[in-house]
């Protein structure tokens, strides 16, 4: 339990170091969509290529991994996409409800996990999955927003758009061929990502905790209680399943129920809210996953413990 707690506590406590900076008012109102800007198109990019280029691809791949993961996002889509249907949920609810039950903070809170627990190695592994993933979540969101509003033909000139622009995509994919092809890394161009890959996460971090606010607590909570419950447990819960059944082990099997595991991505709010779905609801599942993941992270990382993972 010791174990568990110090992996879990400390990436709360810099969230929570955020949200106290932001209460205190020690920066500008603008300061934490800044940040999170510079994180979601510089840092992160340089951190995917960085720890992607210089892991040896051969070992770090598993084909089965991405496959068990992908089906589980899937998985988790049509549940909640076809149980949305089935209660004739609006439109809009319907859309930010399907998205906000499938799509996980891999980026931010997901590589965070994994990195405290399972170090260098582990976030290696973590960034590759990642790179295969994000076009898995951004096509099944887009369809989750769009389907609802039976809007299919823009549906795909939408999912092509996010695709090639989407840094995290593009990060990714320079990685994996430069691990793939073993080119080799420049020693100062090495030592440069080192230092500035550094701030990353904390910064990350920071910027979720700057962002949460319980004024946003104003959409449907029952409704995002069932798509918080979807997320944090369904979820792991499935791919730990089809993890299983494809012979899934050790360290690529760890890693993937702690993706899975990750809370709702905030850029779900930021989707609802620009694809006209329900901004309300979105926040609201938002916030009660991230808050309820440091409970559901604390049971995945018992019970991974237990197996001796």
């Amino acid at each position: 339990m010791l174990n568990v707690i110090e992996i879990v506590l400390p990436v709360f406590l810099v969230i929570g170091l955020g949200y106290t900076i932001r209460r205190m008012g020690l920066v500008g109102g603008n300061f934490f969509s800044e940040v999170n800007k510079l994180v979601y198109y510089v840092c992160l990019p340089l951190l995917l290529i960085y720890k992607i280029a210089g892991a040896d691809f051969s070992t770090s791949f598993n084909f089965r991994l991405v496959i068990a993961t992908s089906a589980g996002v899937a998985c988790c889509f049509a549940i909640s996409y076809l149980y949305g249907k089935w209660r004739s949920f609006p439109a809009p609810v319907h859309g930010s409800f399907c998205q906000g039950s499938f799509r996980g903070n891999l980026a931010y809170i997901g590589l965070a996990i994994v990195f405290n627990a399972y170090g260098d190695i582990g976030l290696t592994r973590a960034g590759i999955l990642l790179g295969f993933l994000v076009p898995v979540l951004n096509f099944f969101a887009i369809f989750a927003l769009l389907l609802p509003q039976q809007q299919q033909q823009a549906s795909f000139r939408e999912i092509i758009k996010q695709l090639i622009s989407n840094p995290l995509i593009l990060a990714s994919l320079a990685g994996l061929l430069w691990s793939f092809f073993k080119l080799p890394m420049p020693i100062i161009l090495d030592r440069t990502l080192n230092i500035a890959t550094g701030m990353t996460l904390p910064l990350a971090l920071i910027s979720i905790g700057g962002s949460f606010s319980l004024a946003n607590l104003k959409g449907d909570i029952g409704k995002a209680a069932l798509a918080t419950a979807m997320k944090l447990l369904f979820l792991p819960l499935i791919t730990c399943v089809l993890m299983i059944l494809l012979n899934v082990s050790g360290l690529d099997f760890a890693i993937g129920l702690l993706m899975a595991g990750a809370p709702t991505a905030v850029a779900t709010y930021i989707m609802a809210c620009q694809m006209g779905a329900d901004g309300d609801l979105a926040g609201t599942i938002v916030m009660m996953a991230t808050s309820f993941s440091a409970v559901s992270y604390s049971i995945l990382l018992l019970c991974l413990n237990s197996y001796g993972m």
